[in-house]
């Protein structure tokens, strides 16, 4: 499970992972995206809400994801791949109430467990998506 993944990820004492990494190596290993090392890199700006407290980047690597697994050739190819961007971004939102580094760090980071809140809260939504969507294909 994908959750699973995420928490080990998390473990300070045996990783040193932002937000956006924690995502992005954690659904590599769990869906087997694939994912070299560089790619794994293009997430890193995505930390800390791209290091301005921008949009929040446990939500970005998320979205990354998806498009891995749900783009065909580019994106404007892709008719499921839209949905599934603005179903993650409403539920994120309805759940955390913004996608927004700057507004989730006050209500969900603390110094002990950084923005494990937000972290895990965009893993359970990506997770319930993918998850689906992927049990459908089997279909």
């Amino acid at each position: 499970m994908l959750m699973d993944t995420i928490r080990k990820y998390r473990d300070k004492s045996r990783y040193d992972l932002s937000c956006s990494e924690t995502i992005i190596y954690a659904a590599n290993e769990e869906y087997s995206l694939g994912l070299n090392d560089a790619a794994m890199k293009a997430m890193a700006p995505f930390s800390a809400g791209m290091y301005v407290e921008s949009v929040c980047g446990a939500m970005a690597a998320s979205l990354g994801v998806l498009g891995v697994l749900f783009t065909d050739n580019v994106a404007h190819q892709s008719e499921e791949l839209e949905p599934l961007v603005v179903e993650f971004i409403d539920k994120f939102k309805n759940n955390l109430s913004s996608s927004m580094c700057a507004d989730l760090k006050p209500l969900y980071r603390t110094e002990e467990e950084g923005c494990n809140a937000v972290i895990f809260a965009a893993g359970e939504v990506l997770q319930d998506i993918v998850d689906r969507e992927l049990e459908k294909r089997k279909i």
